[in-house]
C-alpha cells in the first residue's frame, strides 16, 4: 500500500492547482476512504452501515433514546429521504421503532429498542478502531467503491 498524493487535475499544472484545490481533494480523498473503511468493517462485524451506525449512535447518546427524524436528519447529515431509507432498513431489522410525535402530528419519533442499544454497543469499538487507525494517518487507498444501498 502506497500513501496518494493529491495532485493537480487533467490538463493542469502543478502550478495551476491551488493549495485550496489540493487540500479539497485531500479531504474528499480522506472522506471516501474513511467511509469505505467503516462500511466494511460495521459490516463485516455487526451488519450495519456507516449511516445506519450514526443513527444508531445518536439515539443512544440521547436520555430517551428518541428524536424527530428532522432532528436526526441535521445531526448525521443526510437528507430526509435518504435518512427515511436508513430508518425503514433499522426499523425492518428490530434496531428501531417510529412513532407519531405528540407534540406535532406531522412529525415522526424514532426511537431505538433495547436490541438496536445492543448492537450500537457491540459496534461501537469497531467504529472507534477504524477512526483510530486512519483518522490522522497517511492517507492510503485500500478501498474500492463499493455500490450504494441507497440506489
Amino acid at each position: 500500500m502506497t500513501a496518494t498524493k493529491v495532485s493537480a487535475g487533467p490538463g493542469e499544472t502543478s502550478a495551476d492547482a491551488s493549495a485550496d484545490v489540493r487540500e479539497w481533494r485531500e479531504l474528499l480523498a480522506r472522506h471516501a476512504d474513511l467511509t469505505c473503511a467503516l462500511d466494511r468493517a460495521l459490516q463485516a462485524g455487526h451488519e450495519l452501515g456507516m449511516s445506519e451506525y450514526e443513527v444508531l449512535e445518536r439515539l443512544a447518546e440521547l436520555p430517551e433514546q428518541s428524536a424527530k427524524v428532522a432532528t436526526i436528519a441535521k445531526s448525521v447529515h443526510l437528507s430526509q429521504s435518504a435518512l427515511s431509507r436508513v430508518i425503514g432498513r433499522l426499523e425492518t431489522a428490530g434496531l428501531v421503532e417510529r412513532h407519531m410525535c405528540p407534540e406535532d402530528r406531522r412529525a415522526v419519533n424514532v426511537r431505538l429498542t433495547e436490541e438496536g442499544l445492543q448492537r450500537q454497543t457491540e459496534a461501537r469499538p469497531t467504529q472507534r478502531q477504524v477512526l483510530a487507525e486512519r483518522l490522522h494517518a497517511p492517507l492510503v487507498k485500500t478501498c474500492e467503491p463499493i455500490p450504494s444501498v441507497d440506489g
